[in-house]
């Protein structure tokens, strides 16, 4: 049962952890809404596919946000405590680290599930749900194949130019098309308007046009038959799109897909080391997010009457740095050159022996400070900064106005 203490631990944790969880998600989303827009408006697509898109690729950007969250909701949280003196008086009526960090570690499980549930499930989902919009957007097969202003070729026998379009595409001004059959016959229409018009076959549509000349070529004809017309129906068969491929990257497998093609003994030696890699690239992912609330308490705690916020900027790079090693195991492991296992879990093992390390020196070493050496050279470091700027101001020549005379 919780207690009063572990009940305002974990209010203090919710505020800054779901803060910092929304903003890392909004500030990935925005860099990556801008290269959408511009992929989007290069192929002529509708707007609204670069939120369908961005919505495609939230989980994978959750699953790099919810770590983030966890060790800066952890991390502010204690703190906060610790710069306010409640971390002493809790200390001192015999609540231990380890009891402290109950609260925590409900937390880290509890997001650790959701993480390997979003990066086992939905994420391998999500990305290839992506990259068929990608595939559709660059096929045309979103209305994206004709553009405004320049010559399309729709199929192999046909070529359309449109000048301008108004009201969203339902009022076509400026129109040319030309077509040609297999038997050598020809037709090249202008028209002052006209307007797409769904048929009952999925496969054609009625381009109708008002207001224009239809010039009609052939072999068997001696001159060229030229027809004016207030309104023609031109039928338009519709290129033939291939299917986009199904789920065969090893990024965009689930969980227990990758398990069986990693133990199949009919699978590839290349492709079973990337199935291998990015399996365990997944796993530790998810495994390091117990390690967090400890690594997050050392990094926390500043020294003795300081308010250095070194903590926190460590915390921000440790964890990216560590995400940054893992994509290179993965790449290394992929390629064979290292065995997925050692080339993912040996820097696991590696930072969960420091992070163990330093947790045990901030809770079991009287003033015991993991991080000690950096803040005493960050402050000198800052102390250093300040002496030169107020240097720099006391050299700074005045001038008066009898200078300027």
């Amino acid at each position: 049962m919780l207690t009063a203490t572990d009940r305002y631990l974990a209010r203090l944790i919710a505020v800054p952890m779901l803060g910092t969880l929304v903003i890392a998600a909004m500030l990935l989303v925005l860099d990556k809404m801008l290269s959408l827009f511009d992929f989007v408006a290069a192929e002529g697509g509708p707007v609204s596919v670069v939120w369908r898109m961005l919505a495609n690729m939230l989980p994978e950007y959750l699953s790099l946000g919810i770590p983030i969250g966890l060790m800066l909701g952890i991390l502010l949280a204690f703190r906060k405590l610790a710069m306010s003196s409640e971390l002493d008086v809790m200390r001192g009526v015999g609540l231990s680290y380890g009891r402290l960090l109950r609260v925590p570690y409900m937390y880290a499980i509890a997001l650790a599930l959701l993480n390997f549930g979003i990066v086992g499930w939905v994420q391998p989902l999500s990305r290839h749900a992506y990259e068929a919009l990608r595939f559709e957007l660059r096929s045309g097969a979103l209305g994206a194949s004709i553009k405004v202003g320049e010559f399309t070729n729709l199929g192999r026998r046909m070529t359309m130019r449109i000048e301008r379009s108004l009201d969203e595409g339902r009022n076509l001004q400026g129109i040319f098309v030309r077509a040609s059959s297999r038997d050598g016959q020809s037709v090249a229409v202008t028209a002052a308007q006209g307007m797409f018009l769904a048929t009952d076959d999925p496969d054609t549509i009625i381009f109708r046009l008002r207001d224009g000349v239809l010039v009609n070529d052939s072999p068997k004809y001696k001159t060229p038959r030229i027809l004016s017309f207030s309104s023609h129906d031109l039928p338009i068969d519709l290129p033939q799109i291939e299917n986009f491929r199904g789920r065969d990257v090893d990024r965009e497998k689930t969980i227990p897909e990758l398990v069986v093609i990693g133990h199949s003994s009919e699978t590839p030696a290349k492709l079973r080391d990337e199935v291998r890699a990015n399996f365990h690239f997944r796993m530790v992912e998810v495994a390091m997010m117990l390690l967090l609330p400890l690594a997050a308490l050392a990094f926390a705690i500043p020294p003795k009457r300081s308010t250095s916020a070194l903590g926190v900027f460590l915390s921000i790079v440790f964890i990216v740095t560590y995400h940054k090693i893992n994509q290179y195991g993965e790449g290394i492991g992929a390629l064979g050159k290292i065995d997925p296992i050692i080339a993912l879990w040996g820097p696991f093992v590696l930072v969960a022996g420091l992070i163990l390390w330093m947790y045990h020196v901030i809770a079991h070493r009287p003033g015991g400070q993991p991080i000690g050496a950096l803040e005493f050279a960050f402050a000198k470091l800052g102390k250093q900064v300040a002496r030169l700027l107020r240097l720099g101001r006391k050299r700074r020549p005045v001038v008066t106005e009898e200078g300027a005379a």
